[in-house]
């Protein structure tokens, strides 16, 4: 199903063409308003003229999260701020908030983008969307909320937290699509089991789920105990929000919407483009936005691009799962670890809950890390000796897969902290 078919299914050699023509308009924009990009291009001895094809972007200087940081708040916006109606900000672990800001265009063109993802997950205007994003300077829920009104479909606005109330709503309003992140979609499912629901009686139909990495046997797991078919969405707040690319039924990667943003793939190390195919960081250039512009933004998170041409239809770009991000990869003893990467190994055995924290200290000079997750009831009051065994089985698993010795703890049911927004994996108890 599509919600703009033309530019969505548009021939790749004219989308090629498009993109063109707004990355050099955008480039001629902010040279001319944005001091930061004029001195950058300047420095790099780059003009708006020398952006001649699309090969030309690669030539032009990174933008990185310290980079808005160091302007904050306004310094990167290319529009006085009386062409502003919208500003957001994205939370950080440190220092000051990243400020991104939307012209009344901008405002319009996430509606239609956020409307496009919906109706990629078969979203239409008789749909109840009950939207348990965030609301507020996060830009989860209004950047969906946006959308599905734009969609024509009835907007439960609910943001996170009170479970048991969304699990009423969902049930007294009948809502058909679910979107939250989804660790808290496993959070409900898991409250309404307890509370006796039965979601193969409700008209849940999909769910949107985003905003943390997440693996093929979480989906799994959330279609089984939902009754929904489980779809990821990627955005974020320094590029547009909820809405840069969407995965569709083929469930073989989210199609990014390369009329409005242009991606990459670097190595982190080098900054060097990959072939097509690698995994590398991805990078995205907006080439419509007018508030709030970014050349060559260095997301952190890591990716591959599906070139493949895709049963759905669509004819943009499609980037795999997020695997990870560079800045919360962790570092056991030389070794990249990223919490995903565990995840898959944990879950693929089929014998453990998909909840688990790292939890990673210091022993003299040598790193620990310790990796509790939960298993049903049903296993923790079986013998110890099975308890142990598939302890050892996981751990030489890892081992195998990650290149890195780790202690497993097997814990009760409902031991791990359960969250209602992101779901926190990492306690790193060396910065302590």
């Amino acid at each position: 199903m599509y919600w703009d078919r033309e530019n969505e299914t548009m021939p790749r050699e004219q989308l090629q063409a498009l993109q063109l023509e707004r990355l050099r308009l955008t480039i001629e924009r902010v040279y001319r308003n944005v001091p930061f990009y004029r001195e950058r291009f300047t420095k790099a001895g780059i003009k708006p003229s020398s952006v001649r094809s699309l090969e030309d972007l690669r030539r032009l200087p990174f933008t990185t999260k310290q980079d808005l940081r160091d302007n904050y708040p306004f310094g990167l916006f290319a529009v006085s701020m009386s062409d502003v109606v919208r500003v957001h900000a994205s939370s950080g672990t440190t220092g000051k908030p990243t400020v991104v800001g939307y012209t009344k265009n901008d405002i319009n063109t996430w509606a239609e983008l956020a409307a496009r993802s919906l109706a990629c997950a078969g979203g239409t205007k008789f749909d109840v969307v009950q939207n348990a994003y965030g609301y507020g300077l996060f830009t989860g829920g209004l950047g969906l909320h946006y959308g599905a009104e734009r969609l024509g479909a009835a907007v439960v606005p609910v943001s996170g937290g009170n479970t048991r109330r969304q699990l009423m709503l969902m049930q007294d309003f009948g809502t058909t699509i679910l979107t939250c992140t989804p660790s808290y979609a496993l959070y409900l499912a898991e409250e309404g089991q307890k509370m006796g629901l039965d979601f193969k009686k409700m008209p849940l139909k999909a769910g949107i789920f985003g905003a943390e990495p997440w693996s093929e046997r979480m989906r799994r797991q959330l279609e089984e105990k939902l009754d929904l078919v489980a779809l990821d969405i990627y955005g974020l707040s320094e590029i547009m929000g909820p809405g840069v690319a969407m995965e569709c039924p083929a469930k073989e990667g989210m199609h990014i919407f390369e009329d409005h943003f242009i991606p990459e793939i670097i190595d982190p190390d080098t900054g060097e483009v990959l072939p097509a195919g690698s995994e590398g960081e991805l990078v995205i250039t907006t080439i419509t936005k007018e508030a709030f512009p970014l050349i060559r933004y260095r997301t952190r998170d890591i990716t591959r691009f599906n070139p493949e041409p895709c049963p759905c239809g669509r004819t943009h770009l499609r980037i795999r799962r997020i695997t990870g991000r560079t800045d919360d990869m962790l570092i056991i003893r030389g070794v990249n670890v990223f919490p995903s990467q565990v995840e898959s190994v944990l879950l693929e055995s089929g014998e453990t809950e998909p909840h688990y924290l790292l939890v990673v200290d210091r022993k003299g000079n040598l790193d620990q890390l310790e990796i509790w997750v939960e298993v049903g009831e049903e296993l923790f009051s079986d013998k110890v000796r099975q308890l142990e065994d598939l302890e050892q089985r996981l751990r030489e698993r890892i081992e195998s897969v990650l290149g890195i010795s780790a202690r497993v703890r097997l814990v009760e049911p409902n031991t791990i902290p359960r969250s209602e927004g992101k779901a926190r994996r990492v306690v790193d108890r060396r910065e302590i």
